[in-house]
């Protein structure tokens, strides 16, 4: 049987003959190496096969969200199986991470979102449910419950105590499964209760803005001499200049693109309304050098792709990263500011308030579903804000010096 050490040495062949980059090469070999494999040496193990990668990759992703890292590791290790078990690696994308929900407790989960199913809740919803669900199932297996019936208030508030993200609704989604849960005779006490007064204040925060110059500044830092800085251009000039999110430029097509009526129409990825936007002069040069100098040859109709080999389309979140890497990387001050595509989006807005267009023609620019939604832009346009504070009236010193002043003492 082949060492761990020489499954690594041949699949790291594999990508070199696949062609992949030294740099996604070297992050495999760091990620099995420094991370896969001290896990190993810790619970004694001496041979890899797909379940230590499973078991592996339990210990790593337990937030409710995956990060860029955890994204790169689930990668590496669906990699390695698949080289393990067929000799190459013929799928780029990585599968999901199964969250399998097993005995008493995890067949009352499953129960439950078919429950969820009955309730017409849509297949988003479900899913986004059976995170938390998962969560808390390998929450209350790190403490040895395995049981219905052993599941306390304390376990409950504990977990809860232990999510950071989201934790609106994952406060939410707990309390509707132990609600369910007392409802269908599982579970004697309502523990639902618990958490029915529990308290989780989010401060009201503003949307992160940036100056029509610092924006300038923005767009002349990206350097286009090559096919990433070309295709970046075009999609940084997509939001600084349309307000188009990350998802509908990942999501942008050549159908949506019209040359000769010059406009941009497609239906927004996350709203569904349909949007047409003007494809303005500096848009549509950018757009054409990249397509003409910087895309790699590929059959997806999509309209940016990523500049490394398969060249498959850009994602929301690989879009949302690449903004972040410009702005970070321009020199402007982001210190308390988001910098992603959305400030950008939100910049925009800001600058057609100052320009006093009016809400109607501010939402339909940005596609929003109703001007209530662009109400919200509001707080950032200070200037105005500014003229509609009124000046406090003196007050004369009598008011504090009556029945002596002790009053105010």
């Amino acid at each position: 049987m082949e060492t761990f050490e020489e499954l690594i040495e041949q699949c790291i062949q594999h990508f070199e003959r696949q062609r992949f980059s030294a740099a996604r090469i070297n992050m495999y070999r760091f990620l099995w190496l420094k991370k896969l494999m001290p896990y190993m040496i810790k619970e004694a193990i001496q041979h890899y096969d797909a379940s230590v990668g499973e078991k592996f990759l339990r210990t790593i992703v337990t937030g409710d969200t995956i990060s860029r890292y955890q994204d790169d590791i689930i990668r590496s290790i669906n990699f390695l199986n698949e080289f393990q078990e067929t000799g190459t690696i013929i799928k780029y994308h990585y599968k999901p991470l199964e969250r399998e929900l097993s005995g008493p407790i995890g067949l009352a989960m499953e129960n439950f979102l078919l429950h969820l199913v009955s309730l017409r809740r849509t297949k988003k919803t479900i899913s986004e449910y059976r995170l938390p669900l998962y969560r808390l199932f390998i929450y209350l297996e790190s403490k040895q419950i395995q049981r219905i019936e052993e599941i306390e208030e304390i376990h409950i508030m504990t977990f809860i105590s232990t999510s950071t993200n989201n934790k609106i609704f994952v406060i939410s989604s707990i309390r509707f499964f132990l609600r369910y849960m007392y409802e269908e005779h599982l579970l004697e006490t309502d523990l639902s209760l618990s958490l029915q007064h529990f308290k989780y204040s989010r401060g009201e925060k503003l949307p992160s803005v940036y100056s029509e110059n610092e924006v300038l500044q923005i767009e002349a830092s990206i350097q286009r001499s090559d096919a990433t800085g070309k295709r970046d251009y075009a999609m940084m000039l997509l939001a600084t200049r349309l307000g188009l999110r990350a998802s509908d430029i990942a999501h942008l097509s050549f159908g949506n693109l019209d040359w000769e009526q010059s406009t941009i129409t497609f239906s927004q990825f996350k709203t569904g309304k349909e949007i047409k936007l003007p494809l303005l002069t500096a848009v549509g040069e950018a757009l054409i050098d990249y397509l003409k100098y910087g895309r790699k040859h590929s059959d997806s109709d999509k309209v940016f792709l990523f500049t490394r080999t398969p060249f498959s389309p850009m994602t929301n979140s690989s879009v949302s990263l690449a903004f972040g890497r410009i702005i970070e990387a321009s020199k402007v001050d982001v210190r308390g500011r988001r910098h992603g595509a959305h400030a950008m989006r939100h910049s925009l807005a800001c600058r057609f308030l100052e320009n006093r267009e009016s809400m109607p023609v501010i939402s339909e620019a940005l596609g929003h579903r109703s001007t209530q939604t662009t109400m919200s832009y509001l707080r950032i346009d200070i200037g105005s804000l500014n003229q509609c504070a009124l000046n406090v009236p003196p007050v004369h010193s009598s008011f504090y010096e009556q029945k002596g002043g002790v009053f105010y003492e």
